[in-house]
């Protein structure tokens, strides 16, 4: 039942909120309606089964909730009959369910709407990436704080600050104007890749990745790019980003299959089974690479850091094995990104492929400082490690795994590191 419920949430959740949202015109009411319906469903399923269809119960049950926090409000303030606040509420539902927003007709998608609403200009664009990844793809909160390196205490006030200045903006529920779309489309990406980045570098639980969540950022940029589609001479900028951004996409996501054993177990990039990715999305992610690489023209920053990275992926997508890998042009391009757009997690990118270009102990001297940058980072020491192994720094290595497994919180990782660091304990470390 857990499990189910589990599902629902990260299928339902985005969507049921938006319904909430559009009809009440209130996030705070909406969220805390919602997030009563999945605790009463968590009481209620075991004992009477799971609904035929679940998401309608939970928001039959949530708009119960928010009409009766509605009564409640109104019944404190003594300022409307409670006839007049159930009139208000059904007319606030019409009007929602007719206006398809003031952006394009064709795209009424109501959690698109809502990643606009967090992604007002009234949030700096870190929370609003925060806010969206919460509120749209229900990543919770200790995930997001591990996706952007803060204290998950860090994170929960950020998520209430930035709620609370979009309930004093009074932000519209809707989407943007052609005038303001390019403001939106930069956050929008943002939120995107954040989502992605955490479909695929799950914070805690179980899952090596959680495809789904991967695959709604897909979907998400998809429906960007739809939605900008008609104002491209307007927005060339916007659509650049966002043709390289989905292409870095679909090449990490083609190997979702291959990233887990049949046990669940994580398979490292070089062992995988590259007859398990899909061609299909690397043809198509090349296909959006090729304006890019065949007249190449100057782009502003967040475009090249996306474009540097999609071409990296790219190198990895056309290699037929790993031997064939061209890491010396991997390393290159690395070298390039650091210099447009530095960060320590470009840097711990690069001196991986380093490593494999020219050796473990190059590697090993771009991680130097990273310490400081990264201090709850578990992928720093467990990179360390590797190459300390390799490097046939035994003693080093294996305070390095330990370092690492002390600070992973995801099942599948932490249990990959424990394995390496028996492998090195016996005396016969496998190779990548």
């Amino acid at each position: 039942m857990t499990a189910d419920l589990d599902r629902i949430w990260r299928d339902e959740w985005g969507r049921l909120l938006a319904l909430l949202v559009g009809q009440f015109r209130r996030l705070d009411l909406a969220e805390d309606a919602l997030a009563d319906a999945f605790e009463a469903a968590a009481r209620t399923w075991p004992r009477d089964g799971i609904p035929a269809n679940p998401a309608a119960w939970l928001l039959t049950t949530a708009r119960r909730r928010t009409l009766d926090r509605l009564r409640a409000e109104a019944m404190a303030a003594r300022k409307e009959p409670l006839l007049v606040v159930d009139a208000r509420t059904q007319e606030e539902a019409q009007r929602a369910m007719a206006d398809p927003g003031d952006g394009p007709a064709a795209l009424t998608d109501e959690r698109l709407r809502l990643v606009f609403l967090c992604a007002h200009p009234a949030l700096a664009p870190e929370a609003a990436a925060a806010l969206t990844l919460r509120l749209v793809l229900g990543v919770s909160t200790a995930d997001l704080a591990r996706l952007f390196l803060v204290a998950e205490p860090t994170m929960a006030a950020r998520l209430t600050r930035a709620r609370k200045k979009l309930a004093v903006a009074g932000v519209p529920f809707a989407l943007p104007s052609a005038q303001r779309l390019a403001e939106r489309v930069d956050v929008v990406a943002t939120v995107a890749y954040l989502a992605f980045t955490a479909g695929y570098a799950p914070g805690s639980g179980p899952d090596v990745v959680r495809a789904e969540l991967a695959g709604e950022a897909i979907r998400l940029t998809r429906l960007l790019r739809t939605l900008i589609s008609p104002y491209d001479n307007q927005h060339r900028s916007a659509t650049a980003h966002l043709d390289a951004l989905l292409a870095l996409m679909l090449l990490q996501h083609s190997r979702r299959d291959a990233r887990v054993d049949a046990n669940g177990a994580l398979v490292l990039l070089p062992d995988q089974d590259r007859s398990r990715w899909h061609g299909d999305e690397i043809d198509e992610a090349l296909t959006l690479l090729g304006p890019f690489t065949e007249a190449p023209s100057p782009h502003d920053r967040r475009t090249t850091e996306v474009l540097l990275q999609a071409l990296v992926a790219a190198e990895h997508a056309v290699a037929s094995s790993a031997a064939l890998t061209d890491w010396r042009r991997i390393a290159g391009l690395y070298a390039v990104l650091e210099e447009r757009a530095p960060s320590p997690a470009v840097r711990l990118a690069r001196a991986v492929a380093v490593a494999e270009a020219d050796g473990p102990q190059a590697g090993l001297v771009l991680l130097e400082d990273l310490d400081e940058s990264l201090p709850h980072s578990h992928r720093l020491p467990a990179i360390r490690a590797e190459l300390l192994c390799r490097a046939g720094r035994g003693v080093e290595a294996e305070a390095a795994y330990q370092r690492a497994i002390s600070l992973c919180a995801n099942e599948a990782e932490r249990t990959h590191l424990i394995a390496r660091l028996a492998e090195l304990d016996s005396g016969q470390p496998r190779g990548r």
